[in-house]
């Protein structure tokens, strides 16, 4: 009896040092050939395009064949939900809580985790504007006729375009007179850059990280009612996949449960590509040789499409020793 209890002992403690050995053990490539092409939605945000083209990057070097598609925010849920697309890394909260909900309401989308904190997405004007007295929403409506009465959006369907649309809706700060003109990221800056050449007051949507925080001297706007979310549009983006993919893919999954920034990150990336292209791969690639200690954690637990060892075939593509 003694000698059976001695062996039962030795077999517990074997049982549970290979529960610890496969605890510590990368999640194994058991994938089938469809999460061999993952495809991502690209909103066509500066911030956006960088965050999944380094994600991209990535996967690439790993064996994987990913797609980007460049969508609305409003496609690209439809998208996820109908299966057309897998993963979303630009889910802005709160702005976005309209375009998400309904999707998580029917279970077609899942949350994976923050990509980023400590960002910001609200109004703003450039500094000498600021200091001219234009410091909230509520002296917007003051200078009207200075600002031609407009205020510069994103794309139609963008979700700040949606909030600037519903306070000029509603006249909250006196807005109901005023017009919001959409365009694009790349229209709506031109816009500035145009009106800080001439030295001119402007109102537009502003977020950060971004560059445009570094190419222009611009101030957030106070906004007494948290119309963008609370301190001022304080915001935190969430990485976003169709409902099952994470079950059906674990080891991109594995990748996209690390995948984070924080703003200094991404700021410094940011930097680190053309003004014009966030898809410069060469200076992705520049960006990833010199933050190994990033990317290192991202892809903790992961393997290669086939099982092989991450870091390597990461590094070996990069160039790197």
């Amino acid at each position: 009896m003694v000698r059976a209890d001695g062996i039962t002992a030795r077999l517990t403690r074997v049982f549970v040092l290979l529960i610890a050995l496969c605890g510590a053990m990368p999640v194994l490539a058991t994938e089938g050939p469809s999460c061999h092409q993952p495809r991502f939605s690209d909103v066509g945000w500066t911030d956006i395009t960088a965050t999944t083209a380094v994600a991209t990057r990535i996967l690439s070097s790993l064996g994987y064949a990913p797609k980007v598609q460049v969508l609305s925010v409003p496609v690209t849920y439809l998208s996820m939900k109908n299966k057309d697309i897998d993963i979303f890394l630009g889910n802005w909260m709160p702005t976005m809580e309209a375009d998400r909900q309904p999707y998580l309401d029917n279970k077609s989308v899942e949350i994976v985790r923050p990509v980023l904190d400590g960002a910001r997405f609200t109004m703003a004007v450039p500094t000498y504007a600021y200091d001219a007295g234009i410091k909230s929403f509520a002296d917007i409506v003051k200078n009207k006729d200075k600002l031609g009465g407009k205020i510069y959006g994103l794309e139609p369907g963008n979700d700040g375009n949606r909030t600037v649309l519903t306070m000029i809706k509603a006249d909250a700060y006196g807005l109901k007179d005023f017009d919001l003109v959409e365009s694009s990221e790349q229209g709506m800056l031109a816009q500035v850059d145009r009106a800080v050449r001439r030295k001119q007051p402007i109102v537009f949507l502003a977020w950060k990280p971004h560059p445009m925080n570094q190419r222009f001297e611009i101030t957030y706007l106070d906004d007494p009612t948290n119309t963008f979310g609370p301190d001022n549009g304080s915001a935190t983006v969430w990485t976003n996949v169709r409902a099952g993919y994470l079950a059906e893919c674990p080891n991109v999954a594995a990748f996209l449960k690390n995948y984070h920034y924080d703003v200094a990150t991404e700021s410094a990336l940011l930097a680190s590509v053309p003004a014009d292209s966030a898809m410069d791969a060469k200076a992705i690639d520049r960006w990833l040789k010199s933050s190994a200690d990033k990317w290192k954690p991202w892809i903790a637990g992961v393997t290669t499409a086939d099982g092989g060892d991450a870091v390597s075939a990461l590094s070996k593509s990069l160039g790197m020793p």
